[in-house]
């Protein structure tokens, strides 16, 4: 009686295709790894920018700086403590943190607002 040929992989070829996904798994993570950390400075670079247009706005409809940027209370952002609300015109809500007149982003950058200049550093 002739023998028929099964349908499947053997043992030997899942382990080789295993093999093979762990390789590119050790050569793709690391690319991934910093991605969320380079989207939340991306983030905060774009939010800073449109911060100090805001300023600039404000100085160009008023002819002054704006006191403060915000009546935001110390402490996180929320929709209930929203940030930057005075120079546009919805607040921000994510991942920033304020003390006094220092503003932390979520890349953890630090930003000080001088109403005299109307710097935002």
């Amino acid at each position: 009686m002739p023998r028929t040929p099964r349908a499947g992989f053997t043992l030997i070829e899942l382990i080789v295709v295993i093999a093979v996904i762990g390789i590119l798994a050790v050569f793709a993570l690391p690319r991934y790894q910093g991605v969320e950390d380079e989207a939340q400075a991306a983030a905060e670079e774009g939010i800073t920018g449109a911060v100090r247009a805001g300023i600039m706005t404000y100085h160009a409809n008023y002819g002054f700086f704006p006191p403060d940027l915000d009546e935001a209370e110390d402490g996180g952002a929320s929709p209930a403590n929203l940030f930057f609300d005075e120079v546009l015109e919805y607040g921000i809500s994510d991942n920033w943190v304020k003390e006094g007149t220092t503003y932390e982003g979520p890349a953890g950058g630090n930003y000080t607002y001088a109403s005299a200049d109307g710097s935002f550093n």
